[in-house]
């Protein structure tokens, strides 16, 4: 089996201090950096930082961070989780991560997805019926921007282009382009279409659910023509010295976190039965970097991806138990996810 690409998304999540209130937005900001800069040291293949724009998570600028953190990395890729195209300009989009690879030495990538809030929406004046067509016209421009030294486009959102050639460009290697898709076949079939690299976003229930999607990404890359090309996950997790530490670091953040958003969308209240049947049959890779390690050979190879992203930060953890976190994942669950892998 080919070997496996193994990388770190974070939210930003607004953590708490020593003193066990909400940390202000910026030292959240500068903890990331550290955090990416541990991740590169002991290992990790990937580190993703996801644009949201709401009081719980504080990266709105993921490229901005990124390029904090590329000066002080060599390694390590740098990337979103996602960046939410339907609402920026594309070009502008493909101009940041341009000139991220360019001052990264090609180290850059980009998720691109709708976003699952919409907060940004409104803040940058576009309007939720618009959802669908925003993005899909969005994507299409961003892939020909990221293939094609000269762009002519035209669609229903934006101005049009004649052959512009948009600057920096990218080198002769490009860069890695992925799409988030959350579960809809329409969403599949999309990515193949734009010949970009799928990312499933699995957060909860049994990750195998998701073969049917592996499936017509690869049926339809056969009818359509298209190279097949790296399929991603993006799941959350945490690791601890232990399982039962894991689970026990882990569920006050969780309960938090999950508690904030059901009152939000009307969900009923996450309980720790349910947190426990996530952890043990689900997709929250929660507990001892074995324990971890087996559950994400497992997903890999039963869905046949390449590559797999923890989110390994949930609701206010503090910063310490993040880095221990870190720390564990790349210099014992990675090795060990490799050396299953490879039997």
């Amino acid at each position: 089996m080919p070997v496996i690409e193994l990388g770190l998304d974070t939210f930003g999540d607004v953590t708490l201090g020593a003193d066990g209130q909400p940390k202000p937005m910026d030292a959240v900001l500068r903890d990331v950096v550290a955090e990416a800069v541990l991740a590169d040291a002991v290992g990790v293949d990937f580190i993703g930082l996801g644009e949201h724009h709401r009081p719980d998570f504080a990266i709105s600028s993921p490229e901005i961070l990124l390029g904090a953190i590329a000066g002080q990395t060599s390694r390590i890729k740098l990337g979103t989780a996602v960046t939410v195209l339907s609402s920026d300009d594309p070009v502008r989009v493909f101009q940041r991560f341009s000139t991220l690879n360019a001052i990264s030495s090609g180290r850059a990538e980009v998720i691109l997805g709708r976003g699952s809030f919409t907060e940004s929406y409104p803040l940058f004046g576009y309007a939720l019926e618009d959802y669908d067509v925003l993005f899909e016209e969005k994507l299409d421009l961003f892939a020909k921007l990221a293939r094609e030294p000269k762009v002519t486009w035209s669609g229903q959102t934006r101005s049009g282009l004649k052959d512009q050639v948009v600057y920096p460009p990218l080198g002769a290697e490009g860069m890695g382009v992925w799409v988030g898709v959350g579960g809809s076949p329409e969403s599949v079939v999309r990515v193949v279409r734009q010949d970009l690299q799928l990312m499933l976003a699995i957060i909860g229930g049994d990750p195998r659910r998701f073969a049917p999607y592996v499936d017509l990404y690869q049926r339809a890359c056969a009818e359509l023509k298209r190279p097949v090309r790296p399929i991603g996950i993006h799941s959350p997790g945490f690791v601890a010295a232990t399982d039962e530490e894991a689970r026990e670091a882990l569920w006050p953040h969780y309960q938090t976190m999950f508690g904030r958003l059901g009152r939000e969308r009307g969900w009923p209240p996450v309980t720790k039965e349910r947190f426990i049947d996530e952890v043990e049959h689900g997709s929250l890779y929660v507990g001892s970097p074995e324990t971890v390690a087996r559950k994400i050979a497992a997903a890999v190879k039963d869905l046949g991806v390449q590559r797999f992203d923890m989110k390994y930060a949930t609701g206010p953890m503090p910063h310490g138990q993040l880095l221990e976190c870190i720390r564990l994942y790349g210099e014992l669950v990675i090795p060990m996810v490799r050396e299953i892998l490879a039997v």
